[in-house]
């Protein structure tokens, strides 16, 4: 599967923490002592909100007949 690139907005706060949000998909926040934790608690924050959508999406669906095909984005 083809890599996909997300945005980190990320701003100081008055505490010294770095905190941020990602810019496509604006439910993914997270906070870290450094930019690369930030960084990386955003990708932790990004996978739970993509589950979450994902598991609501399926209950939203179940006992009903569907389709489902991949879709790659390029």
């Amino acid at each position: 599967m083809k890599q996909m690139d997300y945005t980190a907005i990320i701003e100081k706060s008055e505490d010294g923490y770095y905190v941020g949000q990602v810019q496509e998909m604006p439910e993914a926040i997270a906070q870290g002592k450094t930019i690369d934790e930030l960084k990386q608690n955003l990708l932790d924050a990004l996978q739970l909100v993509i589950d979450y959508q994902r598991e609501q999406t399926i209950n939203q669906y179940k006992g009903r007949k569907i389709i489902r095909r991949k879709l790659i984005l390029s």
